[in-house]
Formats: C-alpha cells, structure tokens, sequence
C-alpha cells in the first residue's frame, strides 16, 4: 500500500516531468495544427491546351504512394468540400492534386448559359481541351518515381465526365471514381477498356439520373471490368460536396476504394 511518502514522491516526480511532457504535447499538436493548416503547394503544368494550375496536398513521408486527381464540378474548385476532401486523402497516406482544368472564362460562361442546351454546347466545345489537360497531368504525375502507376482519378459531376473520358482505354489510370456523372455523349461509343471504378450516385439526382449510373455499370461489365455502384437514397445531385452524414460516408468510402485499389499496384 502506497504511503505518505511515496505519495510525495509521486508529485515530486510529476511535477518534474510536467515541464517536459506539457512541451512535447504542445510541441506535437502545433505540429499536427501546421500540418492541417498548410496551404497547397501551387504550380502551372504544361498541356497542349496551354498551363493548367493544380494544387497538391502531399502527405507526410518520402516513400511511393498514390496519386489522386480530383476534378470538380462545373462551379469550379470555390467550394470547401474539395479542400477538405484532400486533406482527408493527404492524411490517410495518399497525395492529391486538385486540377483546374475549369478557367475562370470557363466557369462565367457556363454560369452564364441560357439553359441547358447552351451549357452543353459549350461542353462539347470545350470538352478536347479539358481532357487533353488532364491527360497531360496524368503523364506528369506517372514520370515521377514516387507514384509510377498509382494514379487515381476522382471526378464529380462534369469533372466525372472529363474523369471518364481521361481515364479510358488503357490512359495510365489504375482506379476511377464518378459521382453523379459519366461518360460524354460523344465518347460513349469509343470506349474499350476502363480501370476498376467505383460510382457514387444520389437517388434523388435530376442531373445525371440514377439510370446512367446503372448503364455505366453494365458498361463496364461489358468490358470485363467490375464497377460498384453506391446510391445514397434521397441524396440530390451535389449532395457529395454539401456537409451532411451522407456526403461524409461516401467521401470515406471512396478514400477506401482508393486506398485498397492503388495499393494492389507494386
């Protein structure tokens, strides 16, 4: 039974150790708040439709790891989902680039259409430039010894139309994920091969209807490949970068796929 005596020694050496340990917990959790609060490293990559920006979120270590591209949404790279959806990629071990293959022209113009014809129109004028710059990013990453072949692609709504076209037929991508979108009208006919792909899809998306989910499906099937198809009931068309239980659940499921897919790569 511990005494008075040992009792004192016990403060005696808390109170010794206090200094030092209250220093290291500070010392790491200012390091672990610099690390979630350090901006991207910017840089312009060379494409044949002229440079294109991209933002990466480099996780810790020197050692190969995978490389996720993330394209937006129609509204550009704006919202806080994306920022936060790297810095939950970066912190499970994977590296990620936020690619604005959207210019800022891009984004007025579009916000600017007089409906939906006018909008696709312009995407289909615009559509060659946006694929050949991610392709151009795709090449980029892949000279790099620290991924190689572990490249994945993650694509949301338009950029999930620029993400499949990029990624078909043998392009260098090991693993795809599209939510809420698919492939462009004018590619759905050249595809013949497509790395292993996970769909993200809300119910309730007046967009791109749960039907093209199900078609892109069968479409990889038919092509030997196995796609899953995750539907979110109720969820609309931006439900994936709006805050909500159900965005959470399918930003974590597609961190796994990725993960899991990417580290079958030697």
């Amino acid at each position: 039974m511990a005494g008075p005596d040992t009792d004192r020694m016990s403060a005696a050496l808390f109170r010794f150790l206090r200094g030092p340990l209250l220093l290291a917990w500070l010392m790491l959790a200012c390091v672990t708040a610099f690390a979630a609060e350090t901006p991207p490293q910017k840089t312009k990559i060379p494409t044949p439709a002229g440079n294109v920006l991209v933002e990466k979120y480099g996780a810790a270590g020197g050692s190969t790891r995978p490389a996720i591209i993330l394209l937006s949404g129609s509204r550009g790279l704006a919202a806080p989902a994306y920022g936060e959806l790297a810095r939950k990629f970066q912190a499970a071990g994977m590296d990620v680039f936020l690619v604005h293959y959207l210019t800022r022209e891009d984004i007025d113009t579009i916000e600017q259409a007089g409906g939906v014809s006018a909008r696709k129109r312009y995407y289909d004028k615009r559509l060659p430039d946006w694929i050949s710059s991610v392709r151009a990013v795709v090449a980029f990453l892949r000279r790099d010894p620290l991924y190689g072949d572990k490249i994945g692609l993650l694509g949301i709504s338009l950029g999930a139309n620029v993400a499949a076209a990029t990624a078909a037929n043998a392009s260098g991508v090991s693993a795809l994920v599209l939510v809420d979108g698919g492939f462009p009208e004018s590619h759905a006919g050249q595809v013949r091969s497509i790395p292993p792909l996970l769909l993200i899809w809300g119910s309730a998306d007046q967009v791109f209807p749960l039907s093209t989910g199900h078609n892109l499906q069968r479409t990889a099937a038919a092509l030997g490949e196995t796609a899953i198809l995750d539907i979110y009931d109720g969820a609309r068309h931006d439900f994936f970068i709006r805050p909500g239980h159900q965005a959470q659940t399918a930003r974590e499921r597609v961190a796994r796929f990725l993960l899991e897919r990417l580290a079958l790569k030697p």
